[in-house]
């Protein structure tokens, strides 16, 4: 390993002809504004900070591991890439976008606060800072704002410059005659500011970053190696950051585009939080291992993710769409985590087109997902728990004949809840088990809005709002009291219905609703019995009566759901 120095003209230049390159394992971008500005600022200042030492691979005869340009960088144009950038993306990725004015949503300036004092800081006795104005952008009706952040008259006025204009190399010196002239078509005087400006250009391309460099001739796992161990110290590597090194180093494939094919395929896999711990904890079960950092940090799980990545397609596959049949059609609606990825690995698992082996397999699959989903089963070590059921639960998919024996299934040890439990559960809003189970059984009955008549889907989901059933100024409380705020004094509606209620009591606003539905008042009925809700005990006004009424409609919902059975409809 090797240590030197380049200024940034000419790690800009590297990176402009594609000679500096980002491997494909790299993470994306992390970095927020004030990040990047005080990077910026580091540079800008006399005396400068160090912004640290980078990692370099030197690429021999041919790239060890699939590359990427950094972000805003112009794609290789057939020059070969002579190094991969191992550690320092961020950096030098926001130096790049910054001073090349590449961000969409961002825009850096520097102020030009005592700009026109050419007196050197050490004559004045202070280091000099110039300040980092960082400028968030924003669309509105095809304009982008602030509109001054690209009126070089305004920034003048306003007493900045924008950061690209001290952009190294012929590319900043054309922004800076640019935004010079622009600014004296509008009267104002400009030379004063020159000689600041120029030194400022001079500090930045002259600005020296260290590197170290690994040479042509290391090997691909000792560049990981170093790549790993560099990244869990400082700054924390994600799970998949290390799987998709792994990947690349067994397989020479990325797990990036393996990644983008899913959701290709899935893309509702997006709804249920971040994909990429989905696939991980996925893979795991399906390689017969716990999902854990432990499990993930293994040097054989990327290439044994390679090897059961066609099941993990198939589970997500499945595994989503049962999902969404049973009204758990986002991260909003999910009781537990564990739910998504047990339920899509045990589909990976199960027969297919096998009639009735297929339909017993649903049958199991339900019964475990409301179990995990009615029980404090996954309450703590739920990885290992997922994977010991996951483990009898795959047997029992595969012999038609077999009777699954979990923990997962044993009502002395998990029981489900009970009428009074149900009764006591909170509000579905926050993250937390029974409360969003129950939303989830009240929906899976249909969940018609009040008004608008349109079911429940996934197609909608984002724009149905909380609701209580029992106003919040109707029961004299407010939304901070858990005696207002019940799983079963909730429903999912429109927003444009939840305006509607406002503080009506709901034999009011039941009224309403039927006056204006054509249909008259059955059909105001079986909207709300679509989410469980039983119609007389509602408008009879007494609040308990009508809680403890839907629970034991709850209950016998999840009774069915738990037992694998589709819930029996009442005549």
């Amino acid at each position: 390993m090797e240590a030197r120095n380049k200024t940034i003209e000419s790690w800009f230049s590297m990176v402009e002809q594609g000679h500096v390159v980002l491997p494909r394992f790299q993470r994306h971008e992390a970095w927020g504004r004030g990040q990047i500005a005080g990077l910026l600022e580091n540079i800008v200042r006399k005396p400068a900070l160090p912004m640290g030492t980078l990692l370099v691979l030197e690429i021999g005869d041919e790239e060890p591991f699939h590359s990427r340009p950094i972000v805003g960088a112009p794609p290789p144009t057939g020059g070969k890439p002579m190094m991969h950038l191992l550690d320092g993306q961020q950096r030098m990725t926001a130096l790049w976008r910054s001073l090349t004015d590449n961000y969409e949503d961002l825009t850096l300036f520097i102020s030009l606060e005592s700009a026109a004092d050419t007196n050197s800081p050490d004559e004045q006795g202070d280091s000099d800072e110039p300040e980092v104005v960082p400028v968030k952008r924003w669309d509105r009706k095809g304009v982008l704002q602030p509109v001054w952040a690209d009126d070089p008259a305004q920034q003048f006025e306003r007493g900045c410059f924008p950061a690209a204009v001290l952009c190294p190399g012929s590319r900043g010196e054309k922004a800076l005659k640019a935004w010079m002239a622009s600014v004296g078509e509008s009267g104002a005087d400009i030379n004063a500011y020159l000689p600041r400006l120029y030194e400022l250009r001079g500090r930045v391309a002259n600005y020296t970053i260290p590197f170290l460099a690994l040479g042509a001739e290391t090997g691909r796992e000792t560049a990981l190696d170093v790549f790993i161990r560099m990244n869990t110290s400082a700054s924390p590597l994600k799970d998949f950051d290390i799987v998709v090194a792994q990947l690349e180093e067994a397989t020479g494939q990325s797990l990036h585009e393996m990644l983008d094919e899913l959701l290709e395929e899935a893309p509702q896999a997006k709804a249920y939080g971040k994909v990429e711990d989905i696939v991980l904890s996925v893979a795991a079960l399906l390689m017969g291992r716990p999902p854990l950092k432990k499990t993930y940090l293994e040097k054989s799980f990327g290439k044994g993710l390679r090897g059961v990545w066609p099941d993990v397609q198939r589970g997500f596959s499945r595994g989503l769409a049962f999902l969404h049949r049973e009204a758990m059609f986002n991260e909003r609606c999910l009781p537990t985590d564990v739910a998504v990825y047990l339920t899509c690995a045990l589909w990976a698992r199960a027969p297919e087109q096998g009639f009735d082996a297929e339909g017993n397999a649903r049958t199991l699959i339900r019964k475990a997902l409301w179990r995990a989903c009615y029980t404090d089963r996954y309450g703590k070590t739920s990885a290992t728990r997922a994977y010991a059921d996951f483990s009898r639960l795959a047997d029992a998919l595969r012999d038609e004949n077999g009777s699954p024996e979990c923990d997962l299934f044993d009502e002395e040890i998990y029981p489900l809840a009970d009428v009074s439990q149900l009764v006591s559960a909170g509000w579905p809003g926050r993250k937390d088990r029974l409360p969003r189970a129950i939303l989830a059984t009240t929906l899976r009955a249909g969940g018609v809005d009040f008004a608008d008549g349109d079911g429940i889907g996934p197609e909608n989901i984002s724009r149905r709002e909380y609701h209580h059933l029992y106003p919040v100024a109707v029961l004299g409380g407010d939304r901070s009291d858990a005696f207002v705020n019940r799983a079963l004094n909730c429903a999912l509606i429109s927003w444009r219905t939840n305006r509607k209620v406002a503080a009506k009591t709901p034999a009011e606003y039941i009224q309403a609703r039927a006056e204006a539905a054509d249909l008259g008042d059955d059909e105001v009925r079986q909207r709300l019995e679509s989410h469980l809700v039983p119609y007389n005990e509602l408008i009879a006004g007494d609040y308990d009566a009508f809680v403890k009424a839907r629970a034991v409609l709850v209950e016998s919902h999840m009774r069915d759901l738990c037992a694998g059975r589709n819930p029996r409809v009442a005549a």
